[in-house]
């Protein structure tokens, strides 16, 4: 097989275009990576902290802070904005374009900046963060979507991997920007953090603009001359070239198989293999979650401090070049390994490093016991970031039929970020030792260690091999393999274009005809 990844022989034409807009839509995730960032950071200023106090009082250095339940609030509230976010994103997409969908998206994201901007109260604050969240959480599962739509099949699960990379490049340099500003004793220590999101916004935006349309869309909406140029732009080919009549016949004859089965509802989503593929999507995205990363990049700069480590600001900072850098490994492994493999490798992984800081955490407290705290929490981080990371994007993003994708899609990305409200909101409570709170400190981590390895067994009876395979393949996959363990042995045999024919023979003979005349016209681009 060797070590590179090669394009196959028999794919035509050049995947350079698709491939460097499937990275430049990942940018995307910056968004969503850098205001994680910030946060984290920015509960840690001690101007911000005073200037925002309603009058708590802090126990540990007795100064102005906002409260446990304050401080839970404003950082969870990004994630119920997201989770309503990820709802939207589905009639975005469908009645907008995902094209479109993303350019408003990010706009409903730059209004939220701008509140958090000017904000010095708590409640315009959060509200800043809610409509910063709607943005992202849209984005979310919009950038995904038009990713699996335009990118080859053989390099398409480290193109959409590559948003994950954008999010922890965007949770880097928010540690940078954090660390710049900490000490000034100005509104500036938190406005500048937050106000470069702008750049990000319009440097999405400004490329959004010239980007085309997913071939996939177009044939949904009943454009397939403007599928034919889309994809003709992303494979380099003219629209005339054979492959690409064949590629956008095998669309269309999957899409009208589907329809000739009933009209899309998100009561669909729910029925059949699209149900069996949706909980498996919800509960991917959901163990993601659970995986207790968040954790690290929401709060990780209060919980390195309490736990007696100097420069917490320093060692978030080191966390976040583990997590960029180990993206990379992921970005490889999720095409040469398979998602099966690679996701199961990281569950185990993630289980053993969070066990040992657990138990480091618990009986040992010393600057010894610190540092090698601190190097199972990067070996932690190695495994999320080089496995789930990546691959939960990929996974969900090439899941689901063409007739339900952008539904399904939004409601498993919906499912990711209402658990990630969940455990925003919920942590600190778990974590801090006051009054109604639970105490854990470094005890939480086994919790987090006995999630990872509930997953494995998650990935080993659920998750289906998808590499190699286009997306009206997998429909293949899940119509005729019962069993995810029996899934990469799969080989797709029947054509879309065939199984819609035969369907369409039995069902109505007039629609056949209809079928027939609308591949011949595609033939003809």
């Amino acid at each position: 097989m060797g070590l590179l990844l090669k394009k196959p022989s028999d794919q035509e034409g050049s995947a350079v275009p698709a491939i460097v807009i499937g990275i430049f839509v990942a940018f995307g995730g910056l968004l969503y990576g850098y205001d994680t960032g910030t946060i984290g950071g920015i509960l840690a200023m001690k101007y911000w902290r005073e200037l925002f106090s309603t009058g708590y009082i802090n126990p540990v250095d007795g100064g102005l802070d906002v409260s446990p339940s304050q401080s839970a609030e404003i950082v969870s509230i990004l994630s119920a904005g997201t989770f309503f976010g990820a709802l939207a994103a589905a009639p975005f997409g469908d009645m907008l374009g995902r094209r479109p969908g993303l350019i408003v998206s990010t706009v409903i994201f730059t209004l939220g900046v701008i509140l958090q901007t000017i904000a010095t109260a708590i409640p315009m604050f959060v509200a800043g963060r809610f409509f910063a969240g709607f943005g992202v959480g849209t984005i979310s599962a919009l950038v995904p979507l038009y990713q699996s739509e335009t990118a080859p099949k053989w390099i398409r699960g480290t193109i959409v991997g590559a948003y994950q990379l954008a999010i922890t490049i965007g949770l880097l340099l928010a540690s940078i920007v954090n660390n710049a500003t900490k000490n000034r004793a100005d509104t500036g220590s938190y406005r500048i953090p937050v106000a470069v999101q702008f750049a990000w916004a319009i440097i999405l935006v400004g490329g959004m603009l010239f980007l085309p349309e997913t071939p996939r869309y177009l044939i949904k909406c009943g454009q397939p001359e403007k599928a034919a140029e889309s994809l003709g732009r992303l494979r380099r080919l003219d629209v005339s070239h054979v492959a690409i009549q064949q590629e956008l016949n095998e669309i269309d004859a999957n899409l009208r198989y589907e329809l000739s089965l009933g009209k899309a509802t998100y009561i669909d989503s729910f029925k059949g293999t699209d149900g069996k593929r949706l909980a498996t999507g919800c509960a991917l995205t959901a163990l993601a979650q659970l995986a207790g990363v968040n954790f690290i990049f929401y709060y990780g700069t209060q919980y390195f401090s309490n736990s007696g480590i100097d420069n917490a600001f320093v060692v978030t900072l080191i966390t976040n070049v583990v997590n960029v850098c180990s993206s990379f490994p992921g970005l490889y492994l999720v095409e040469k390994w398979g998602r099966r493999p690679l996701l199961l490798f990281g569950a185990l992984g993630m289980c053993v490093s969070q066990l040992l800081v657990a138990i480091v955490g618990t009986t040992a407290s010393s600057t010894v016991a610190n540092k090698v705290l601190i190097a199972f929490v990067c070996i932690f981080i190695f495994f999320f970031a080089c496995s789930w990371g990546p691959c939960n994007w990929v996974v969900t993003s090439e899941l689901f039929s063409l007739k339900v994708r952008a539904k399904s899609l939004s409601l498993a990305t919906a499912t990711s970020w209402l658990m990630n409200w969940a455990i925003a909101y919920s942590t600190p409570y778990l974590v801090n030792d006051g009054p109604g709170e639970a105490g854990l400190e470094s005890r939480v981590f086994f919790i987090w260690s006995g999630f990872c390895l509930i997953s494995s067994f998650f990935v080993y009876f659920c998750i289906y091999e998808t590499k190699g395979l286009s997306l009206e393949q997998v429909d293949e996959l899940y119509d005729t393999v019962k069993s995810a363990r029996k899934s990469a042995k799969f080989v797709p045999i029947e054509s879309f274009q065939d199984k819609e024919k035969n369907a369409l023979k039995l069902a109505d003979p007039a629609q056949a005809m209809d079928s027939k005349t609308t591949s011949a016209h595609l033939e003809e681009l």
